[in-house]
């Protein structure tokens, strides 16, 4: 859940996280009540504040079936231990879940969140990629809540000054990369490349953008073992290589690689759309002089790796059937549109993107869609922690020149065979 944390506002954890929860009049965690009645929703820091006023106006309709909102740390990896842990225990504190996209899988395959009925929700009225996120095994386990997709922003100012327009392939940003930013003593580009989730994220857009795929069938066939994966951890490692990706890049996460752009030191940055938000604010070098486009391929539009967050009810939730409503709720249109106004979120909902109004106010929505249409997800595996350290690894050590393309994409092939073979 990347884009609930990126903002960098500090670190949100209540007490009803350590010591637990439970609703006056509500069954105890792990005994299973009714059907309907008091929920908890557990997700990680709320940092924009929103969803506390979403929730208010639910609990205003619905005074029976009240839902008290349990933030876990801000930490992706933190959030989800402490989901796991509480889940493997067979507790039942949290009844719906915001679960990070990659996780659905590894929930689904565990048994810790439910099946759901797909007529029940609006899944017709969403960006179509965003629906396969929450499947696993062909059957329908969450609801798309927030999506996500990486973009490439750009100085607008820079490129006009050289009568260029941004890049639409690979080898359109290394030249510019290569040729431009230096005139300006700024980096040429950047992601997100220290080894941890986001590195994974990176490296899987530059194997899809190239044609290649790194894991079929739910997980149990590995296909990174290709020409494409080559190609695109190998456009990634001679980046570095020749230096028009900097070498401290490899040191960025999202806060990072964002600051890095905002504070005007680098030409081109691969980021979240919360990027444009944050780049545009009055303490911004290069605000009003930027741009924002989907990430190039080899041979033009590349593919992004699908971000943001799905909801789900827990396998012990204690009121099942008010669980799904207020997922049914939390996805209607209403509070879709205050998931873009309010909490500066990429909403789920397709028809928002063609807004006017909206569009006025976050111009980058387009972008934004064209990216999402054309996104895919993160490898589905129920071992997908295992999956993202190989990747991540690998990766790393191919831009830091400590292995060639061609054998890191052999050893991923087959550090992943492994983590198959653990179905």
């Amino acid at each position: 859940m990347r884009w609930m944390r990126a903002a960098g506002r500090g670190l949100l954890a209540l007490a009803v996280v350590v010591t637990g929860y439970a609703a006056p009049g509500a069954p105890a965690a792990g005994e299973r009540g009714g059907g309907r009645g008091p929920m908890t929703l557990a997700t990680a820091g709320d940092l924009t504040g929103y969803l506390g006023d979403v929730l208010a106006d639910w609990n205003r309709a619905h005074p029976a079936e009240p839902v008290r909102l349990v933030e876990l740390p801000d930490s992706a990896d933190e959030t989800r231990a402490q989901m796991v842990s509480e889940l493997r225990s067979g507790g039942g504190r949290f009844d719906v879940l915001n679960i990070d996209v990659a996780w659905t899988s590894q929930f689904a395959a565990a048994g810790w969140i439910a099946p759901l009925e797909r007529e029940r929700f609006p899944l017709g009225s969403l960006l179509p990629p965003v629906v396969d996120t929450a499947t696993y095994d062909g059957k329908l386990y969450a609801v798309p809540y927030v999506t996500n997709a990486g973009m490439l922003f750009y100085r607008r100012d820079l490129l006009d000054r050289e009568g260029e327009r941004p890049p639409r392939t690979w080898a359109e940003l290394e030249r510019q990369a290569r040729t431009i930013a230096p005139k300006y003593g700024v980096g040429g580009y950047a992601g997100q490349f220290l080894p941890y989730e986001g590195l994974t994220v990176n490296a899987a857009e530059a194997v899809y953008s190239a044609g290649g795929t790194i894991l079929g069938d739910e997980g149990e066939r590995v296909t990174v073992d290709s020409a494409a994966a080559r190609s695109g951890i190998g456009f990634l490692a001679r980046g570095v290589r020749d230096g028009w990706i900097p070498r401290e890049a490899l040191t960025y996460k999202e806060e990072e690689s964002r600051q890095a752009f905002q504070d005007g030191r680098l030409l081109f940055l691969r980021n979240w759309p919360y990027t444009h938000v944050s780049a545009s604010g009055g303490d911004s070098e290069v605000a009003g002089r930027f741009g924002a486009v989907p990430l190039p391929g080899p041979d033009g539009p590349g593919t992004s790796v699908l971000g943001g967050s799905n909801l789900a009810v827990s396998g012990r939730a204690r009121h099942p059937e008010s669980a799904r409503d207020l997922i049914a709720f939390l996805t209607g249109e209403a509070a879709q549109r205050r998931v873009l106004t309010e909490g500066a979120l990429p909403p789920v909902r397709a028809a928002l993107y063609r807004d006017a109004a909206l569009v006025r106010r976050f111009p980058y929505l387009p972008a934004l869609r064209a990216s999402v249409l054309s996104a895919a997800p993160r490898p589905k595996s129920p071992h997908y922690e295992q999956v993202s350290l190989a990747v991540q690894a690998v990766a790393h050590d191919a831009m830091a020149q400590h292995q060639s393309p061609a054998a890191a994409v052999r050893r991923l092939a087959e550090e992943l065979a492994a983590v198959a073979r653990r179905r």
